[in-house]
Formats: structure tokens, C-alpha cells, sequence
């Protein structure tokens, strides 16, 4: 999805980066600068430090919400017993961004749900301090992970549900942008 999402703002003219990590497909568009990250600390790094420079943030990266508190740098042998893994947190990209954000920029985040999908969605576009979040369903046929459809709601920041059909990614991506844009319209006709 964030690949159709670079491909699709780029159509439009903006200046894109894409922060990308470890996936076999790549943007269509060259106009896309890419910037390839493995880790999700790398991942906030590149986003944090790129943000003050942004107009728009669209967070669509399925980025792991623990990590392993040490990481050996070497194969861990079998050995008796079980081996015990401790995990500390990730650094929540989306909601450092939009604590940190100016009244002139947007940052879009993405929630993958299975219960209470409305709900829970508007609760993390809350809690993070976003303009809009894009819900998708685990429910939905076709949608999300290892497709090349997608079947979105948009919630914005006003309470504003938009609830689309199955559609492609590139099709979803225009939608999403048509929101960015519309938004980044009134923000420019109330200042």
C-alpha cells in the first residue's frame, strides 16, 4: 500500500521519499526516492529526522510493535530447555510524529483490525494526534497483506467516515490522497 501511495502522490506532482523496508517490490514511479531501512529503529530514525521538512506523512508500514531486547549478533545454538526471548517496545512512529506536528501538516496512519475495527480506529486516531486514519479489516476478503486489493475506511479528525469498496491499491491510494488533498485545501483557505 505504501508503495502504491509513493507511485500515486508522485502522479500528482509531490516530491516523494519513501522510507521502505525489507520488501521485494519497488515503485514504479523513478521520481520516488527510496530510502531502505531493515530495523524498525531505522525505520523511526528515517521518519523522525525527515518530518520537520514534510508536508504530508502518510504512515502505511506495518512496523512491529516489540522488538527483541537483545539481540546476540550470532546463531543461537540449540540448547536444553526453552529459550526465552524478552521483547521491549518500538518507538510509535505515528504517534511521535503527531505530537511533534504544525498546524500546516498531516500525518495519516494506518489500523489493521479484527474487532471494534470503527472504534478502535477512532481511538488511535485520537490517541496519536493524526488528521486521518485509514482502517483496514482483516475481516474483508481480499484486503490488506499479500493482495493486490484493498478495501478501505477513511476516518478523519472532524469524525467524517468514508467507507470504499474493494478496489486495487493504486485505486485505494487515489482515494487517500483525494482526502490528503481536500484537507490540505482547507487548511490553506484557514490560514
Amino acid at each position: 500500500m505504501g508503495i502504491a501511495l509513493a507511485d500515486a502522490a508522485c502522479e500528482m506532482g509531490a516530491e516523494v521519499q519513501l522510507v521502505l523496508g525489507p520488501v521485494s517490490l519497488r515503485p514504479r514511479n523513478r521520481s520516488v526516492r527510496v530510502i531502505n531501512v531493515t530495523t524498525a529503529r531505522s525505520m523511526a530514525d528515517e521518519c523522525i529526522s525527515r518530518f520537520r521538512g514534510s508536508d504530508v506523512a502518510i504512515l502505511a508500514a506495518a512496523v512491529a510493535d516489540y522488538t527483541p531486547v537483545d539481540t546476540p549478533g550470532k546463531k543461537l545454538k540449540r540448547g536444553p530447555g526453552d529459550l526465552v526471548i524478552r521483547l521491549k517496545p518500538t518507538e510509535d512512529i505515528a504517534a511521535i510524529l503527531g505530537r511533534s506536528k504544525t498546524d500546516r501538516q498531516i500525518v495519516a496512519g494506518f489500523a489493521l483490525e479484527t474487532d471494534n475495527e470503527i472504534e478502535n480506529a477512532k481511538d488511535k486516531l485520537r490517541r496519536k494526534n493524526l488528521d486521518i486514519i485509514v482502517l483496514n479489516s482483516l475481516k474483508d476478503k481480499g484486503s490488506g497483506f499479500g493482495h493486490d486489493t484493498n478495501r478501505i475506511t477513511i476516518i478523519d479528525k472532524n469524525n467524517n467516515i468514508d467507507k470504499f469498496e474493494l478496489k486495487t491499491k493504486e485505486e485505494a491510494a487515489g482515494d487517500i490522497l483525494s482526502k490528503i488533498v481536500a484537507m490540505m485545501n482547507i487548511q490553506i483557505q484557514g490560514l
